[in-house]
């Protein structure tokens, strides 16, 4: 569907439902800005977040007696 079909249609409906296209327009855009914020992710931006301790892949004391 071209741009100028598009427009023929909308140009066509009653000033109520071209708002409520409009709106809809609106939700489209606001849309596509929120996935963009999503996948704007630096490398590295949670370093120093998460803290693994050297013992990590050490046995449980509470699995001692299944050992």
């Amino acid at each position: 569907m071209t741009a100028t079909m598009l427009y023929t249609k909308i140009k066509n409906l009653p000033p109520s439902m071209i708002k409520e296209v409009d709106d809809f327009v609106e939700f489209l855009r606001t849309k596509q800005k929120n996935k963009n914020k999503i996948t704007e992710r630096k490398f590295g931006c949670a370093k120093n977040l998460m803290l693994m301790h050297d013992d990590f892949d050490a046995p449980l004391d509470d699995f001692r007696d299944y050992m």
